[in-house]
């Protein structure tokens, strides 16, 4: 082999490529064997040549030869690759006696291959690969270069059943091919194509493969081919004429032939599903036959007492695949043809069988199988509740137990309903706010990662459960009540079942009248408390508390309504805050906020029965509430009191709550102030530099939550913090001169960044809330301008802020006309530099990119002016850059750069002067760059936008108002 291999480094490139030479097979097969099995320069010698010889014109001319001598399948593969890349890019220019001899070649290829049983079985993936370069070659020649493809197609299959199950193959690979719409990938003007050819099958064609198919299943015996006929028509189902489906004998085929045998019986339900989708109102009794014929097959396949749940677990995947086919097709069917079946009275029985598989069926611990029954369940409440919103239960209070004027409908899914409310609190899916989990291992834990699968499902199954509330409250908690009796005296009592309870009981808010609710809640509460003093051992403390947190976390009407037990819960949380368990903490902290979210007012007022309102005693007693909770709990904590401080609306009481409030964080600050006055160089200190950042980020929270008033706090650290940014930015400016860029990695740099990006969130944090515009302009933005700007300039690339343009950027966007004079003076500091280090590609410094053009963005929508008056060249550049992002593969970039320039092009045609010297130095240009993009397949996303601009700028020169020559030069 390594002489070979040598061998090969020296000639073959040259004797491959050489098309004068007939093609050595022995030498091509080397080469392959090359590529799959060699290492390092004799690889990639081999893929240079094989990549060389396929891009070849004429390449295609010698698959014939490959195909037949041979002897290593791998090199097979590569010549149908050759070939399939002709067909594909290619075809339309090659001579139609070409294109004919391809044709006529590729076609006896596969019928020697696939006439021979064994042969079929031994060459799969080839006779494969070959049936799709026969479907390549029929989009591009059927019908109007082969006409005849359909008829030869069936004619053929009469001669073998071999054959005849590869043609089926093909049948099927051509209607997904053909007639998928669905692929995401086609134009108007293809689908009509496709539309036409159809019709052109159907009108013309359609019939010959029909009765092929109804051949095939009516008289063979040869099992792999009766398999692949109905995985055929399968993909038929969802275009032929509905003639074929309902006016001939196919559906009682598929049910009374092959729905009961264990090999056919998935693909049969498929195709029994894909029919039952098709909503038309001509064929009822056609429906009605196709219901009632499956489910007498299904009683006997799988008898009505099966634990289904069971079986699945113990069933083979054969086995659990119908079980998934059937929960798609009852699914189905209800949903179209419920109401078909419901009006019958001689189908009651029947409906209900059906409803009672969907309730086994539901059981099944699959999700992906409980994700469809869902959807129906939710389809099935959804209606029934819609059609009399109103007639909800009424309080069982009020009504005794009766229910009275239930809906017949309503009446008639009584019992199922209640069977499928105890299916959803059993198997009630994990919401967001939950972060204490029981994992694989079975410890309980905190959640790190969201499981947006499970917060979905969650989200769907209490849609559901609400709908099934407002139909029967008594119902719902009834069975919550029982199921919660049996937490409590253990006999039901699981981690599990007291979380999937727990979490229904939080979904339902708002679902009941307030008095039930009230009377519930209470209940529930209680014995949950009690529940935690019972249980022995932290694991189980902790769980109970993270469903207590999450439960009265949903309830903000009631504890509005009950302040007693409002503060209640709330001191509940602050014991939690001390509750070092896994994940307590953090949700104690989360409910805490969204708390005081719901119910910020009642904090700053005086409740009855006390003596000051209550965030003064959380206030005075913050030191000991927070001291065990790490930094970013502490931030959590601190924007969840500035909700309540932003509930007082008297501004000098405010202000007293805020100095309180930020009393703790600002001692800190203080201090590490006095001492830098004293030494600069304790901003060095690593302990130090990590406080500074903490507290900025207790104050980018505490912003976010008081809002505009927090102006009393910025104003007494602004100049101080600013300060502070200078001089760390020295510092980091120093450290990279001396050890080069590197440096930025290293912990301590990193903090200080941090106390330099906190300061810049907090600021723009705090602009983007306030409410006067220009207070903010005279006396915020001068000093921030004077900090920023000449440091952000002369940083090495590395260490710049992206944070600094979206600060400007959003300075931009809240003071609008009122900083328009300060653009030149941004533009200088931040445009060019920045510029550069986005323009060599599209990859690096991705925030930068994408902040640089939300400032662009946020001045050319609200200082335009500006624009008019820098420099012609410095004006080239931001339309340079503005043509840059909508080059990009960056979506959120590009779709900023179309925005950016649609609004400028607008912008510019209100400028009368500047108007023409633009339109003669830039539209010719544009224009030119936008086609570039329209016509790039990586761009398609922007389309939309892409046509916007083009016809605003056609529309432009259309109405006239273009006066000036838009290409002098010629």
């Amino acid at each position: 082999m390594p002489a070979i291999m040598t061998m090969l480094a020296d000639h073959a490139a040259r004797q491959l490529l050489d098309f004068n030479q007939k093609l050595d097979i022995n030498l091509l097969d080397n080469v392959v064997n090359c590529l799959y099995h060699g290492e390092g320069a004799q690889q990639r010698m081999a893929q240079e040549v094989l990549t060389h010889l396929k891009e070849h014109p004429d390449a295609w001319t010698r698959v014939d030869t490959i195909l037949e001598f041979s002897q290593n399948m791998n090199t097979k593969y590569y010549g149908l690759q050759i070939l399939e890349n002709v067909i594909k890019t290619r075809w339309k220019i090659l001579p139609r006696n070409q294109c004919e001899g391809i044709k006529k070649y590729v076609v006896g290829l596969i019928i020697k291959t696939s006439s021979d049983p064994a042969c079929v079985e031994k060459e799969k993936v080839y006779i494969g690969k070959l049936n799709m370069i026969l479907v390549q070659i029929l989009k591009q020649e059927w019908p109007k270069h082969w006409p005849t493809f359909i008829s030869d197609i069936v004619g053929a299959s009469r001669t073998s059943e071999s054959l005849c199950q590869n043609n089926m193959v093909i049948l099927k690979l051509l209607s997904e091919e053909v007639f998928d719409f669905s692929s995401g990938q086609i134009t108007q003007v293809k689908a009509k194509h496709l539309k036409d050819r159809q019709v052109y099958l159907m009108c013309n064609e359609f019939s010959q493969i029909f009765q092929l198919c109804q051949f095939v299943m009516e008289n063979s015996q040869n099992a792999p081919l009766v398999h692949a006929t109905l995985e055929t028509l399968l993909r038929f189902l969802n275009w032929i004429p509905l003639g074929y489906i309902f006016e001939t004998k196919l559906i009682s085929t598929l049910i009374y032939k092959f729905l009961n045998v264990p090999m056919f019986r998935n693909v049969s339900l498929k195709c029994l599903t894909e029919i039952a989708g098709v909503s038309v109102s001509q064929y009822e009794e056609q429906f009605v036959t196709l219901f009632t014929l499956t489910m007498m097959q299904l009683k006997q396949m799988l008898p009505l007492n099966t634990n289904i749940r069971l079986a699945y677990s113990n069933g083979k995947d054969d086995e659990q695949n119908f079980i998934q086919n059937l929960s798609l097709f009852l699914c189905t069917f209800l949903k179209e043809h419920g109401l078909l079946i419901e009006k019958r009275l001689n189908l009651r029985e029947t409906l209900m069988e059906a409803l009672h598989y969907m309730l086994l069926v539901s059981e099944v611990e699959e999700t992906e199988i409980f994700k469809i029954c869902l959807e129906y369940w939710n389809h099935l409440a959804a209606e029934l509740y819609r059609e009399s919103p109103f007639s909800t239960s009424a309080s069982p209070l009020l009504s005794g137990s009766q229910h009275f004027d239930v809906p017949p409908r309503r009446q008639l899914y009584l019992p199922v309903l209640s069977k499928v409310r105890l299916l959803m609190v059993s198997r009630m899916a994990k919401p967001e706010e939950v972060l204490v989990v029981e994992n694989d291992q079975g410890e309980v834990v905190r959640e790190f990662m969201k499981d947006t699968d499970s917060i979905n499902l969650y989200k769907n199954m209490r849609e559901t459960l609400v709908y099934l509330t407002h139909l029967d409250y008594a119902d719902t908690e009834r069975i919550m009540t029982e199921k919660l009796h049996n937490q409590v005296n253990g006999t039901e009592w699981s981690w599990k079942n007291l979380n999937t309870l727990c979490w229904a009981i939080g979904s339902i808010s708002g679902a009941m009248h307030e008095e039930d609710e009230k009377r519930f809640l209470v209940t529930v509460i209680k014995d949950l408390l009690g529940l935690c003093e019972q249980k022995r051992g932290k694991d189980n403390k902790a769980i109970i508390a993270s469903n207590i947190m999450y439960i009265v976390g949903q309830y903000p009407r009631f504890l509005r309504a009950h302040w007693k037990f409002l503060k209640t819960v709330v001191n509940k949380l602050f014991e939690f805050m001390h509750e070092t368990h896994d994940g307590v903490q953090d949700m104690a902290c989360d409910t805490f906020i969204k708390i005081a979210q719901k119910c910020r007012r009642h904090f700053v007022q005086v409740q009855v029965g006390e003596v000051m309102p209550f965030i003064d005693e959380i206030l005075n007693n913050i030191n000991t509430i927070i001291c065990d909770l790490q930094p970013q709990q502490v931030h959590t904590f601190y924007e969840a009191v500035g909700y309540m401080i932003g509930a007082q609306t008297d501004q000098t009481v405010q202000e007293h709550l805020i100095e309180k409030y930020m009393l703790l964080p600002n001692q800190v600050w203080d201090s590490i102030i006095q001492q830098a006055t004293k030494n600069v160089d304790i901003l060095k200190d690593p302990e130090t530099v990590k406080q500074l950042g903490s507290i900025l980020k207790t104050n980018v929270r505490a912003c976010k939550a008081v809002g505009h008033p927090f102006v009393i706090q910025l104003g007494r650290i602004y100049l101080d913090m600013l300060n502070v940014y200078k001089c760390l930015s020295e510092n980091i400016s120093a450290a990279i001169q001396a050890n080069g860029e590197m440096v930025t990695k290293q912990p301590l740099i990193r903090s200080m960044r941090t106390v330099k990006r906190e300061t810049l969130k907090l600021i723009s944090g705090w602009v983007s809330r306030s409410n006067d515009p220009q207070m903010v302009a005279e006396n915020f933005v001068p000093p921030l301008l004077d900090a920023v700007l000449i440091d952000y300039q002369r940083n090495v690339p590395a260490a710049r802020e992206p944070e600094v343009l979206s600060t400007m950027a959003i300075i931009v966007n809240k003071l609008g006309g009122h900083i328009t004079a300060e653009i030149p003076q941004i533009f200088d500091a931040v445009f060019e530099c920045t510029l550069n280090m986005i323009n060599k590609d599209f990859e690096e410094y991705p925030e930068h990119r994408t902040n640089f053009f939300l400032l662009l963005q946020a001045v050319n929508s609200h200082c335009f002016p500006a624009f008019l008056a820098i420099p012609p060249a410095q004006f080239k550049l931001v339309l340079d850059s503005i043509i840059w992002a909508f080059k990009h593969t960056m979506r959120n970039v590009a779709d900023t750069g179309l925005q950016i320039l649609y609004t400028l092009l607008q912008n510019v045609a209100q400028e009368e002067t500047a108007a023409q010297s633009f339109y003669q130095t830039y539209f010719c240009d544009i224009l030119q760059h936008i086609f570039s993009v329209v016509t790039d397949t990586s761009h398609t996303a922007g389309l939309t936008m892409h046509a916007s601009i083009l016809a605003y700028m056609f529309n432009l020169v259309e109405e006239g108002k273009i006066s000036t020559p838009l290409n002098p030069g010629n």
